[in-house]
């Protein structure tokens, strides 16, 4: 019986080992799914962490490239505007537009003449010349001996005999003179009415300056450009007349309004001039930069003044809308909208070119210089020898080397920069160097360059506009500034008629005067 008993605890015990091996082989094998599934999923999750690392990757490289492009279009940014700004440091008045006061005062003389063998002053054999006695004499003081030298007699009762003559040239003591005023009343005999007379319409006070002492004001003040208190103290100690800033500002006004219809024919003048200069410069008015513009020819004047620069004020001036002559300017692209023909200053274009050539050592630069040197120095010798214009085998010679200097400058220009696509696009044409620039600008205004070698009436530079303004910087350096609009305006009248009557062959002051008595000089225009 025991042993039926152990044989059944046997088999309970088989049975539950079983019944364990099973459970435990299910959890083995449950284990084994997860197992799986769990490697499934790292597998899924690794291609996907290297599809992440691969897009990252590429991504990264992506906005490297785009970086390192950035860099590089901005270095070559830094690079250029390095250049440009060692091409401004190395700008001067030799070399560009500036004008010599920009140079400072260590600037460095730049003469284009080539030096002389010669010493300088008189030459051997030059005769000299000395200042010629005056066939007028004021005054003779007559110098003779009272006494012989040998003999000690007395000769001042003796005719004497001229043997030489001294001159002293002098001005005689300057002082007011005054001239009185006065009215009479008559009574009438037969009625008893009492008549009075009347002062001229000029005598307006009590005591008051003529119009020579306030012609004399007015010309020191604004054409030689004495500051106020000097003009003032120069009238006082030098002319006896004690004045005021205040009386100088309204002798200054007065002179100015009386000119309008004087400067009105001045630009109706230049209107109808075959050929016209124009130019413009900065001045300053109350401490605002403006823009002082002039329009003239060999012999008129025009100045005026305006807060713009190109179009706008060019149209509100009035001068060059009108004109349909030939204009002189610089390669400010406001002109170019005007219907006229055009000549461009060929020295403005020798100093760009002289700029270029110190800045970049190109050697285009240097021969188009010198070929434009050449050509106005060719078109003097046939202007001398009256001829109207360069023979045309002379003047094709001359053509051709402007054109083949340009060949040879395109030819030495680097290519243009790539830019990143990845930037984004500059508004506008793109930039350029200023040497490809004075190329396009000597290639599209060949025309405008080289009519001079066909016309020799047309001249090859615009220095008579540049001579006009620049008594206007004179009065900057002095003053500083136009202290208000109205000054401003009538510094550009007066100025326009003092240089038209100097052009004019007019004395200056005599000019003033009629202006104070009511009556400019007229203004002629028709040579």
């Amino acid at each position: 019986m025991e042993t039926d008993e152990q044989v059944v605890e046997l088999k309970k015990e088989k049975a539950e080992v079983e019944c364990r091996l099973k459970v435990a082989l299910g959890r083995i094998v449950k284990l084994e799914e997860e197992s799986t599934q769990r490697e499934a999923a790292l597998r899924q999750r690794i291609v996907e962490l290297e599809e992440e690392l691969k897009r990252q990757k590429e991504s990264f490289q992506e906005k490297l490239k785009a970086e390192q492009g950035s860099i590089q279009e901005q270095l070559r940014g830094m690079q250029s505007q390095i250049e440009e700004l060692k091409g401004q440091g190395a700008k001067n008045s030799h070399n560009s537009h500036k004008p010599p006061s920009s140079d400072g005062l260590r600037r460095k003389t730049h003469s284009r003449r080539k030096p002389s063998s010669r010493k300088s002053g008189g030459q051997n054999g030059h005769a000299g010349e000395t200042r010629a006695l005056s066939q007028k004499v004021d005054k003779v003081v007559i110098h003779r001996p009272e006494r012989c030298e040998q003999c000690g007699e007395d000769i001042q009762q003796r005719q004497g005999l001229l043997v030489e003559r001294r001159q002293v040239h002098d001005l005689p003591k300057i002082s007011l003179t005054v001239e009185e005023h006065q009215v009479e009343e008559v009574c009438c005999p037969h009625c008893r009415y009492r008549s009075r007379g009347s002062f001229p319409p000029e005598v307006k006070a009590v005591v008051q300056y003529g119009p020579n002492v306030r012609a004399w004001a007015v010309y020191l003040n604004q054409y030689q450009l004495i500051p106020m208190e000097r003009t003032c103290q120069l009238m006082s100690e030098g002319l006896g007349c004690s004045i005021s800033e205040g009386t100088l500002s309204n002798w200054v006004r007065q002179a100015s309004e009386g000119l309008e219809a004087t400067i009105e024919k001045i630009k109706q003048g230049l209107i109808a001039s075959p050929l016209c200069h124009s130019d413009e410069t900065g001045i300053h008015i109350d401490q605002i930069l403006n823009y002082l513009h002039t329009a003239c020819t060999r012999f008129l004047t025009y100045l005026q003044w305006h807060q713009k620069r190109g179009r706008v004020a060019i149209n509100e001036i009035g001068i060059l809308p009108a004109f349909h002559g030939r204009l002189m300017r610089d390669r400010l692209s406001s002109y170019d909208a005007y219907d006229c023909d055009h000549s461009v200053c060929g020295t403005h274009l020798q100093r760009d070119a002289r700029g270029v050539f110190e800045q970049t050592r190109q050697p285009w630069a240097q021969r188009m210089e010198e070929t434009l040197e050449t050509m106005n120095n060719v078109a003097h010798f046939w202007r001398d020898h009256g001829a109207r214009s360069v023979p045309k085998p002379i003047r094709d010679y001359w053509v051709a080397q402007y054109f083949d200097t340009l060949a040879v400058g395109y030819a030495a220009q680097p290519p243009p920069p790539h830019s990143s696509e990845t930037l984004p696009k500059r508004k506008g044409p793109p930039k350029q160097t200023p040497a490809k620039n004075l190329l396009d600008a000597f290639l599209h205004r060949a025309d405008q360059v080289l009519a001079f070698l066909d016309d020799l009436s047309l001249p090859f530079t615009n220095n008579q506009a540049e001579r006009d303004l620049r008594m206007a910087k004179v009065q900057q350096k002095i003053s500083g500034t136009f202290r208000a609009e109205e000054g401003a305006t009538c510094f550009c009248r007066i100025r326009s008629y003092l240089s038209t009557m100097s052009k004019q062959g007019h004395p200056l002051l005599a000019a003033l005067v009629a202006v104070f008595n009511g009556h400019p000089l007229p203004i002629a225009w028709s040579f």
